[in-house]
């Protein structure tokens, strides 16, 4: 082979390289396509189960703040179990097969239907199938079809949903690097005429996947509510029965 047809076969060859490149990342063209592009990432590299322990801080109207102590246990595709305060006083929620149950004292308050969509776009995405994923996001209200980006926290983000400069209309938001969920802005579920602001922050790259160690909310604009975790466990053992609000009083996962 002449030096020129050398040159001529790594030309093509770099132009290939470039050409598949610039396909993978035009390939996202829409929410869908970037549901399943963030599955595909993690498919192989995501816990199954996760449990930390998390102070939660409400901040009201006067800026004085509240604190709590609260302990949550994971197990993927969509089960979480809450337990708030010390876990033998029995308050706390179990949100599993798209309900959420809520206890008090040990005793079951409320049980309605609820797809924890937090859940779903920061957890549960990169370990269920994607057309469940997808399915579950266009039967929350969220527009597929819409997609833009953006800059948040310095990075590059897709923003599905939403129309540039709309922070009204549902949307989520995932930085574009790491396929990471970063945000949610929608109307208040308590008050739909106020508009929520879901941010998952301080992500932490753990032995298999990431977890946002800081998460917080606004509430038109103005801060409410945040999450801090320490003592996060990845993958440990635990017994399904504690994801059954039947089993709540009776079973645990904490030490």
């Amino acid at each position: 082979m002449t030096n020129k047809s050398r040159w001529s076969s790594l030309l093509v060859l770099l132009s290939l390289t470039m050409f598949a490149a610039g396909a993978g990342a035009d390939g996202v063209k829409n929410g869908e396509a970037l549901l399943r592009a963030m599955h595909d990432r993690y498919a192989h590299d995501w816990y199954e189960t996760l449990t930390f322990t998390q102070n939660s801080t409400t901040i009201k109207p006067d800026g004085t703040r509240q604190s709590a102590t609260w302990y949550e246990a994971l197990q993927l595709p969509g089960k979480l179990r809450i337990d708030i305060g010390q876990p033998s006083e029995g308050n706390g929620a179990i949100f599993a097969d798209n309900t959420v149950t809520s206890f008090k004292d040990g005793k079951v308050v409320n049980t309605r239907p609820l797809v924890h969509m937090l859940l779903v776009l920061g957890f549960d995405v990169y370990r269920q199938p994607a057309d469940k994923t997808v399915a579950a996001v266009k039967q929350d209200g969220f527009d597929l079809s819409k997609m833009h980006e953006e800059t948040w926290q310095g990075e590059p983000v897709y923003v599905v949903g939403a129309d540039r400069g709309d922070l009204k209309t549902k949307q989520f938001w995932i930085e574009k690097k790491r396929l990471l969920f970063v945000r949610m802005i929608q109307p208040d579920q308590h008050d739909p005429s106020t508009i929520a602001d879901t941010r998952f922050a301080d992500y932490r790259k753990l032995s298999v996947g990431w977890v946002a160690a800081r998460v917080e909310l606004y509430v038109d604009g103005k801060e409410v509510f945040t999450e801090e975790y320490s003592d996060i466990q990845v993958n440990p053992k635990l017994n399904p029965a504690i994801f059954d609000p039947a089993q709540f009083s009776s079973t645990r996962w904490e030490k």
